[in-house]
């Protein structure tokens, strides 16, 4: 293990984020506010990253150390973005500042805060700039603006790519990425001025903004989305939820004309078939609730999207809703957005590959003799791909038991613990009762949130980047 150039990577990329912290200063500069906790966070950051950077190191660099410095880069990140919670006094204790960093950082959502609106217009612009900064993936901005990091840029990229197969939009690695953030920052900016015109604050449309990109699902408001009443709103913002849960190279393709690959993209019409579906079952189960059909489909169609893509916006509490419509949202938590996108949970791609594989088994057990190819996009799937995907997924359910079962210690209903770990490894955000949407995860002991932080990370990393952490031999030099 080269450990003295994970270090040095981990340095550089502490620098960059004490640069993202500049714009939410700029921010508290313009709205008068105390600008201490961020020049705070930027001296420190900025020192231990500028030291870090300076050791020297050779530049072997493999598939080991770029998954170990995937998981040690989040780690570090996640830490030093609680640094400006702290020092703005508006948090009970340094692991709520943790757990709220790295809620924002893996794009989460979930939060200790029961007043949001209290916190300073600078604070939450970094709690949801967080969202955003994690949402591509603090890796790939890496890989785009600082292409001589001393290492190779695939075996990164490798390591926080979401999905079961990873793949370059171009040739070059660095390339790619900057594609991925001119798409990026274009959606985002879209989406901004869309709000803006149906009536949003410039401030609060930004936020929210950055929130969709990410998948993240802070907002400035304690009732969310719903503190606005505006269905205008609501509809652009779900709309985005989808885009944004799309994989990125579909985005890419779109832009080369190269439409008959888009519409063929097995995963992208099993990820719209899933919301159409959903929408609809929930807005029929709804019905009753507001007897106006075009308002149950507009909070079907929007708390699917909300789910799905792991965003974890709300426009009512829903868990007041049915029991039916309650599980389809767990499931779609559990599903997921598209793989190479800012979404989270399993991936549509996972789920429709074990769908596929249950059939070949069923069809061998008909036809004992008969050779059956599991395909994705027309393309056979090799067998290692499978028992990759199935190990994956017996693997997140494995960490979601064992998680739940830490987390019962808190004496909380079963409800509320498992829901709070599911939305936590899937970062989704609110769970049921009590970790619902207008809830929070305060009654937490701070071992739990400790946990769940980790759950968040874990999540966020599908799985492998962090166990890589644990493993003795990961440490070893050779």
């Amino acid at each position: 293990m080269n450990l003295r150039l994970v270090f040095k990577i981990c340095g550089r990329l502490l620098i960059v984020e004490a640069a993202t912290m500049l714009i939410s200063l700029l921010v508290c500069l313009w709205y008068g506010e105390d600008p201490a906790p961020f020049l705070k966070s930027i001296l420190i950051i900025a020192v231990v990253g500028f030291a870090l950077s300076l050791i020297p190191a050779e530049r072997h660099f493999f598939v080991r150390e770029g998954f170990f410095s995937a998981g040690m880069i989040w780690i570090l990140i996640g830490l030093a973005g609680a640094l400006p919670f702290w020092f703005c006094g508006q948090f009970p204790s340094l692991v709520d500042c943790i757990f709220e960093s790295f809620s924002g950082f893996t794009t989460t959502g979930a939060t200790i805060l029961a007043d949001i609106e209290a916190l300073p217009r600078g604070i939450l612009f970094w709690r949801s700039f967080t969202h955003w900064v994690g949402g591509i993936g603090v890796l790939t901005l890496s890989l785009a603006l600082l292409p001589a990091l001393g290492a190779r840029s695939q075996y990164l990229a490798r390591a926080e790519t979401p999905g079961p197969i990873a793949s370059k939009l171009v040739p070059r690695q660095s390339s790619s990425s900057i594609i991925l953030y001119v798409i990026y920052c274009s959606l985002t900016l879209i989406e901004t001025v869309l709000l803006r015109l149906a009536g949003m604050p410039l401030y609060d449309a930004v936020l929210h903004a950055f929130s969709c990109a990410g998948t993240g699902g802070f907002s400035n408001m304690n009732l969310s989305v719903g503190a606005y009443q505006n269905p205008a709103c609501e509809i652009i913002i779900a709309v985005f939820l989808v885009l944004f849960s799309m994989n990125f190279g579909m985005f890419f393709l779109l832009v080369c004309r190269r439409f008959r690959e888009v519409w063929k993209n097995d995963e992208l019409r099993f990820f719209l078939g899933i919301v159409l579906l959903s929408s609809l079952l929930i807005a029929i189960n709804i019905f009753p609730l507001y007897q106006d059909v075009w308002v149950a489909l507009r909070h079907g169609f929007f708390h699917t999207a909300s789910i799905i893509s792991s965003t974890g916006f709300a426009t009512v509490d829903y868990i007041h809703w049915p029991m039916f419509s309650q599980f389809v949202l767990v499931l779609l938590m559990i599903c997921g957005a598209c793989s190479c996108s800012t979404g989270g949970g399993l991936k549509c791609s996972r789920v429709l590959l074990l769908l596929r594989s249950i059939r070949r088994e069923i069809q061998r057990i008909i036809h004992p003799r008969s050779v059956m190819v599991v395909r994705l996009d027309g393309k056979a799937v090799s067998d290692d791909t499978i028992r990759s995907v199935l190990v994956f997924i017996c693997t997140y359910f494995l960490i979601v038991f064992f998680a739940t079962l830490l987390v019962a210690m808190d004496n909380l209903s079963f409800t509320t613990t498992f829901t709070a770990v599911l939305a936590c490894i899937s970062n989704t955000g609110p769970g049921l009762e009590l970790v619902g949407p207008y809830g929070n995860f305060q009654m937490f002991s701070a071992f739990n949130k400790l946990v769940l932080s980790l759950c968040m990370v874990i999540g966020r990393l599908e799985i492998l980047p962090i166990l890589v952490l644990f493993s003795r031999n990961a440490w070893k030099r050779t």
